[in-house]
Parts: C-alpha cells; sequence; structure tokens
C-alpha cells in the first residue's frame, strides 16, 4: 500500500521539460498527435493515450499483486464489486447489484450482475469472489476482521466478520476480483507474471508491449459492450514528470495526473479550446510525520509549536503552486467535508501560523531559546532535525524547504533531506527517519485515516517494519473511539464517534496535518469527449483511482 502512495506522490516539477526531449522524440511517432484537425475515423480508431511519469520502463507483468502494478491493470484489467466516487459521494453498484449488512453488522452479503463473463468467455461467479479474498489474505494479509467469504450459489457471497465492521462494506467491495479458474492452477500467484491477463474489465487484451509502452485492446466479453466505445488505451513510460508534462504540452497523449506546475500558462494556453484540467480537493491529507518515539516529537506541545510556526498559506501556493487547500485541525481532507466536526473545525488554534504562541509554547515547555536565537532540547543539544523527503518530488521539496524556513523564527533547525524515494520510505517504514512528508489514507470513512493516526493496534516497535503509522504514535482514548466506530450500525452512528476521533486527534495532534491532496487531472478532447469536470463530477479525473473505470467506460471518440 505505501510504494504506490509514494509513487503517486513522486510529482516532479516541469522545470527543465527538456530532459524527457529524447524519450518523447522515440514515443511521439506511435502516439495520437493532438491537434483541431482529427477526423471522426482516425478519432474512432485511435487510443486514448496516457504517459506513466512514475515507470521509466515496463515490465510484462499484470499481477495485481506485484510490488509495483502495470497501470491499469486495478483500472481497465480487473474490477470491483462498486465503485466509490468521493468527487461526489455516491456509489456505483458494479460487478454487484446489491449488498446487505446483516443487522448485527457482522456479515455481509453481495448479489452479482447476471450475464458478467471474464474476457476468455467463463462466467464470473461468486466462487471467484471468495477466492480472491483468500488469495488476497494469504499473499498481502490485512482484513483482520474477515473470518470469510462464502460463496451462496453462483451468485451470492457473504463476507463473515469477527466482530462488528461497518467500513468493511468499501473495504471488501472496491477490491478487484481475480478469476479462480486462472489464479488456482498458477504455482507460485505472488511470483506469476500473469502476461496474459484474463479479467472482466473493459481493456483487458495486452497489445504491442514494449518496455517503453504498451496497448490494452477491448474485452471481446465486457459485461457492457456498449460503453467500449474507445478502440484501447495506450500507456507510456516516462522517466519523471518532465517527461509526461512535455508530452502533455506537445498534445502526445491525451490524459494525465502529474503535477503540472503553472498549468494555465505551461498547458492550457496551447490549446485553450481543447485543453482542461480539474483538481477537486478529493485526495489524501498531506501530513509532516514526526517521529514521536524520539524526542522531543514525542511531547504533543512540541507537535502544536511547531505546528503553529508553519505558514500554510505559504506552503500551498510557493510549494503546491496554489492548487491545494491548507489544513485544518480535524485533520480531515476534503474527500470528508460532511464529515468534519464544526466545533473543532471552527475553532482551531494549533493548525493556524502563530509565531509568538509558538515560541511561548517551547519557552514554556523547557526549550530554552539561545543568544543566538536557537533553541536547544532539555538534554541541552541543539533542537534540530531533518525533514526527509524523496528527491523526485520537487513540489514537496519545495514544502519541505518552506516549513525550514518558517522555523528559523522558532529558533529550530529542520534540515531538509532528500535521497531517492526508496530510501526516504525505509526510514519510514523501519522508524529511523526523524520526520517527513507523507500521504495518507483516503477511503471512503476517515476510519482508517484515524486508524492510522492514532490506533494502537497500527504501532511497530522501531526497527519492524511497516506500511502505515510511520510516526507511531497510539491513543488509549482513540482506540476505544475507533472500536465504536467499527461497531456503529449506520453513518449517523458513526458521524457521532468520527466527531469525537477529531476532538481527541485536535487535542493529542498525532500529526502536522498541512495541505489536502488535490486530485491532479488534465485532458485534451480533440480525440475524445465525456470527460468528467466541476459540472460533472461522474468520477474524479485520475488516471489511477477506483473511479478511473467509470471514465473508460464514458469517453468516446469525437466526432
Amino acid at each position: 500500500m505505501t510504494q504506490p502512495r509514494f509513487l503517486r506522490s513522486a510529482r516532479i516539477t516541469a522545470a527543465g521539460l527538456a530532459v524527457g526531449a529524447l524519450m518523447l522524440t522515440g514515443c511521439s511517432a506511435t502516439v495520437n498527435k493532438s491537434g483541431t484537425s482529427s477526423s471522426t475515423s482516425d478519432n474512432t480508431n485511435a487510443m486514448l493515450t496516457i504517459p506513466r511519469e512514475d515507470m521509466s520502463t515496463f515490465d510484462r507483468n499484470f499481477n495485481p499483486f506485484a510490488p509495483a502494478v502495470n497501470p491499469m491493470v486495478n483500472q481497465a484489467i480487473y474490477e470491483p464489486l462498486l465503485v466509490f466516487n468521493p468527487a461526489k459521494g455516491d456509489t456505483t453498484p458494479w460487478l454487484a447489484t446489491e449488498w446487505k449488512t446483516a443487522a448485527d453488522g457482522k456479515s455481509i452479503t453481495f448479489t452479482l450482475r447476471d450475464g458478467v463473463k471474464w474476457s476468455d468467455g467463463k462466467p464470473l461467479v461468486a466462487d471467484d469472489v471468495a477466492y480472491t479474498f483468500e488469495l488476497q489474505k494469504k499473499l498481502k494479509g490485512g482484513y483482520e476482521y474477515l473470518v470469510g467469504a462464502t460463496a451462496e450459489g453462483t451468485n451470492k457471497v457473504t463476507f463473515t466478520f469477527n466482530k462488528p465492521w461497518s467500513p468493511a462494506l468499501y473495504e471488501v467491495g472496491q477490491l478487484p476480483i481475480l478469476p479462480k479458474h486462472i489464479w488456482s492452477a498458477i504455482a507460485d500467484p505472488a511470483k506469476d507474471a500473469n502476461a496474459t491477463p484474463v479479467g472482466t474489465g473493459p481493456y483487458t487484451e495486452v497489445d504491442s508491449f514494449q518496455a517503453q509502452s504498451y496497448t490494452l485492446k477491448k474485452n471481446p466479453n465486457y459485461w457492457q459492450p456498449e460503453k467500449q466505445k474507445i478502440a484501447g488505451i495506450k500507456m507510456l513510460a516516462m522517466s519523471g514528470n518532465d517527461a509526461a508534462n512535455l508530452a502533455s504540452v506537445n498534445g502526445d497523449v491525451d490524459w494525465s495526473t502529474q503535477f503540472i506546475p503553472n498549468i494555465e500558462k505551461t498547458f492550457i494556453s496551447k490549446d485553450k479550446e481543447h485543453r482542461h484540467y480539474w483538481f477537486p480537493p478529493t485526495g489524501a491529507m498531506i501530513n509532516w510525520q514526526l517521529n514521536t518515539t524520539k524526542a522531543p516529537f514525542n511531547d504533543p506541545k512540541v507537535r502544536k509549536a511547531l505546528s503553529m510556526a508553519v505558514d500554510r498559506d505559504q506552503v500551498t501556493k510557493i510549494g503546491m503552486s496554489g492548487y491545494a487547500q491548507p489544513a485544518d485541525c480535524t485533520g480531515l481532507s476534503g474527500n470528508y467535508e460532511k464529515w468534519k466536526n464544526p466545533a473543532v473545525k471552527d475553532n482551531c488554534s494549533w493548525t493556524k501560523l502563530n509565531v509568538d504562541e509558538a515560541n511561548k509554547v517551547l519557552d514554556e515547555a523547557g526549550y530554552p531559546k539561545g543568544a543566538d536565537g536557537k533553541r536547544t532540547l532539555k538534554d541541552g543539544t541543539p533542537f534540530e532535525f531533518k525533514i526527509s523527503v524523496g528527491a523526485s518530488s520537487s513540489d514537496w521539496l519545495s514544502v519541505a524547504n518552506v516549513i525550514s524556513q518558517n522555523l528559523q523564527a522558532v529558533g529550530v533547525t529542520a534540515k531538509v533531506d532528500s535521497p531517492d524515494w526508496a530510501s526516504v520510505v525505509a526510514g519510514y517504514e523501519q522508524g529511523t527517519f526523524d520526520s517527513g512528508i507523507v500521504w495518507s489514507a483516503n477511503d471512503p470513512s476517515p476510519f482508517k485515516y484515524f486508524n492510522n493516526a492514532m490506533g494502537s493496534a497500527t504501532v511497530k516497535p522501531v526497527g519492524t517494519k511497516t506500511f502505515d503509522n510511520y510516526h507511531r504514535f497510539g491513543d488509549p482514548k482513540a482506540d476505544a473511539l475507533l472500536q465504536d466506530f467499527v461497531a456503529a450500525g449506520d453513518e449517523a452512528k458513526q458521524k457521532d464517534v468520527a466527531y469525537k476521533l477529531q476532538e481527541e486527534y485536535n487535542d493529542a495532534a498525532p500529526l502536522v496535518p498541512l495541505f489536502s491532496g488535490p486530485e491532479w487531472g488534465d485532458y485534451t478532447d480533440v480525440h475524445f469527449t465525456g470527460w468528467p469536470s466541476q459540472d460533472n463530477p461522474y468520477a474524479t479525473l485520475s488516471d489511477r483511482s477506483p473511479t478511473t473505470v467509470l471514465i473508460l467506460t464514458t469517453l468516446e471518440p469525437r466526432k
């Protein structure tokens, strides 16, 4: 879970776009060249072309359990039971047509859609769903609350839990389903390349595979053939945002979701009639995580004082080019507006810039400022630490530099440390880091966000690898509330508990929330129409989210 999160966040600015020119020279001969003169027949045969800025090459590996899953495996090849759309807050039944939660909250039964076939022509059955979860738990773990998934006939499957677990609907409902008749015959499902995938998705047929690109063509047995209006999808491997941005600017791709600084000037202005973007604030909260196993970060007064020293307006305007919204002390991103406790949100103190109060708190907490204006810790050593961010994420590097400069006003020295992401993430996972800029969970409900921020069950000792709660913070009060949340039978009760979790979060300050991550998305409609937008938010404009399949089954060639 963690590595894709960081790959997704590895957004490199377009400074030095020429870096990718050589790569694009090789790609541009085989992609749709954007322009205003495309014909209907050209568009009917055109491939929806998408760059992948975080993969410099592709391996022919379409295994969804692989450490680095190829693009579109979980969007175009395999499908879930349902699709939650954070841009609109609604849920679309997909492979399941309906579901029912037991009165005691300890099971959910899904009814599968009639007539769904795998791309090899065999029917989707309940055994496929049950087997998928058996394999998922065996290979990847998680779902500790799930006792099992049991097929009932061919079209119903019941998930049974060891206790009431209300977030389960979306956790099990959004996992892509695999064909048992294929995967049960594979000797080593964890390592098999699954080079010729069989899925229920709209575009399953791998074609023209090369290290720099591949094409997915139509599933010949798709259950919604009327929605396969585009000829196929062409993925391009790119060695960073520089190359991907150049492809977008040159009109060599139709759709991209990497960070583009000053997008109005660099991208839109080249063709205002056809180029568009939409960055809804429905992404995950981006946090500054302080390693609470280390002093002074184990002191909540320090965490709040450092937070008050951060100018979030500078962070969002300078670091994020004005695309992001500053965080508040609920900790929740724009994906959870309806869950926010107004009493907490309207009375935030420690997430607002207040240098005088930050200095006062640090003084009173026993971190004195010397004659040189720099503070020391309680043992007399300098109040210094690192902010670790991957070298390729220049937007987040800018954020870290803003924070570093802000902290000078309270006598604290923070050095920005920027090795490659692999080294940074290793420090996070092992708990050896000081602090870092980190993506967070972004499920339909805020349960996982608070569980990863404050749940003791997610805390691992330093030296033991973990994929969440890098800051290693556990809170008994939050633990009790989290149990209340999962036992809540309806959303109204969950919201009551979520309000209390925000009160505890506001009191404990387990993290320093910075800004809501935007869901990046830009496109040209020269070849294809039907894109989601602020006025028609049927999906986010991401090419790698659960709602991507909604876009793939809505787009049509421009006539």
